[in-house]
């Protein structure tokens, strides 16, 4: 059986869901996409205007018309319920919470710079989203973007999720992904 070519990658922020769909994008020749380009609608500074899911959802059916497959990066958790039916294979990414806060701070430091730093325009936004981030592995989160989330919608899918620790490098995490996909039914 051909390898899935509709495949959704989602994970706690920082736990490197968008590097590895670009990365399984580029070893498996398909376009990639990441729901944040479609949740947020552009902004200076960024990721503070939110669009209406119905807009977010056309948006994204529209940049997945492609017939040859794609990789959607990101949670479309309740927003994008209605593309459940259409993949292939979901890749669920974890990563230990220091770890992933680390790498998430790390992300941020490098998108924005000294906009992060106390008296920098961004820097309460900062400080808000770090905590929100901290939030999404509390068992007892049932709101948002979180673990208990993410799980009760992995259990609604119909095809199969294929779970990665992300905690290695990026190419061992590429190549385990790349196997296990390889070897569905």
């Amino acid at each position: 059986m051909p390898r899935p070519r509709r495949l959704h990658v989602l994970g706690a922020s920082g736990a490197g869901t968008t590097t590895l769909g670009r990365d399984l994008a580029a070893a498996l020749q398909l376009g990639h996409f990441e729901t944040d380009d479609f949740f947020w609608a552009p902004s200076d500074p960024p990721y503070h205007v939110k669009r209406a899911p119905e807009q977010r959802l056309s948006l994204l059916r529209e940049a997945l018309v492609d017939g040859d497959g794609w990789v959607l990066s990101g949670s479309l958790c309740g927003w994008g319920d209605p593309l459940m039916a259409e993949f292939d294979a979901v890749i669920f990414v974890t990563l230990p919470t220091p770890l992933r806060l680390e790498r998430t701070r790390q992300r941020e430091r490098a998108r924005f710079g000294a906009q992060l730093d106390e008296g920098g325009a961004m820097h309460r936004r900062q400080l808000d989203f770090m905590a929100w981030s901290a939030g999404d592995d509390d068992p007892a989160s049932s709101v948002g973007r979180s673990r208990l989330v993410h799980e009760a919608w992995l259990a609604r899918l119909s095809c199969p999720v294929v779970r990665v620790d992300n905690a290695g490098t990026q190419a061992d995490t590429l190549g385990e992904v790349l196997a296990r996909l390889s070897a569905l039914p």
